[in-house]
């Protein structure tokens, strides 16, 4: 692989931290824009197409989709800090069993800058959004977090550096994806002016760690592929889960009856759902991994295939 696959491009003039001038602060003109426009795209919150939320009108759906928005910032501001930049440090420190190439260590510095920046304006409108709506008791701890966490506490030091490096990889060759769909939607303008330049930032981290991914695994002795091949299988699973606790908590707290929220979240938390969900949402991962060489070994693509990520 030649050297500008392991650089973010013209990071100097292109990322969001050294060049957007947008302040992300909410509009002047807010409750005319929520007329027309959404917190967060609604074909991302399916269950506000449930009966009791469609019947509660639109102000109960824009107050879910602003928790959502919420809880969704106050995650990504973990996520930035403590998983991903946890995940470039062991790039960046020679924690991985390869060696590490300057231009490598150069680019993983300049996204971890990023990264800090991504965790600055999501903070700052996740605090608008949520004295807008007053919101208390954020951020709550999400869901993905904490298994991630555990994940990593429960495997041994000879392949943790390997598993924080994973679970980067995963999560910013999905974000990427995941942000370009929410980017399609009609938004508050605060709220898309942040997720595009995220956006822009967050397709060349995507192909950074692809392109690192590919490095890597063409380097790795059988079992640490085996390792990584089981590790990306859960923290994939992991990434498509239902945060059910926050999310029944939001509905209650919007007005939703307990027997709709028990529909609603029992609906979407089977493990057909997470299935789905997975298989839709981790195509850029699957593509990487494929153009990797991982799916080479017919054990992994048994793997994937008996999980429902790709097709036999």
């Amino acid at each position: 692989m030649s050297a500008p696959s392991f650089t973010l491009g013209d990071w100097n003039r292109r990322a969001a931290v050294r060049t957007s001038n947008h302040d992300y602060r909410l509009p002047e003109d807010l409750l005319q824009q929520l007329q027309t426009r959404h917190w967060f795209p609604p074909a991302f919150l399916p269950y506000l197409a449930h009966p009791a939320i469609a019947a509660a009108g639109r102000e109960v759906q824009h107050r879910l989709s602003a928790n959502h928005l919420v809880h969704f910032l106050d995650y990504t501001t973990l996520l930035e800090h403590r998983i991903v930049n946890r995940a470039v440090e062991v790039i960046v420190h020679g924690e991985l069993p390869a060696r590490v190439m300057p231009q490598m260590k150069t680019a993983a510095l300049q996204l971890y800058t990023d990264e800090g920046y991504h965790a600055l304006f999501s903070c700052l409108l996740a605090e608008q959004v949520a004295s807008f709506y007053g919101i208390t008791g954020r951020p709550r701890m999400p869901r993905r977090i904490t298994r991630l966490n555990a994940l990593i506490a429960r495997t041994g030091e000879e392949h943790r550096a390997l598993a924080w490096f994973v679970v980067g990889f995963v999560s910013e060759t999905i974000i990427a994806r995941e942000l370009l769909e929410v980017c399609r939607d009609g938004l508050v303008c605060s709220v898309s002016d942040m997720l595009r330049d995220h956006l822009s930032d967050e397709a060349r981290h995507s192909r950074y760690f692809a392109a690192v991914f590919r490095y890597l695994w063409q380097r790795l002795d059988s079992r640490r592929q085996t390792f990584v091949a089981g590790a990306l299988l859960e923290i994939i699973g992991i990434f498509f889960e239902v945060d059910e606790q926050w999310l029944q908590q939001s509905l209650r707290e919007a007005g939703i009856a307990d027997r709709d929220v028990a529909d609603i979240v029992g609906g979407m938390a089977t493990a057909k759902a997470n299935r789905a969900r997975a298989r839709s949402g981790a195509i850029a991962t699957l593509q990487a991994l494929r153009e990797a060489g991982f799916f080479a070994c017919e054990q992994n693509r048994t793997l994937f295939t008996r999980a429902g990520l790709i097709d036999g």
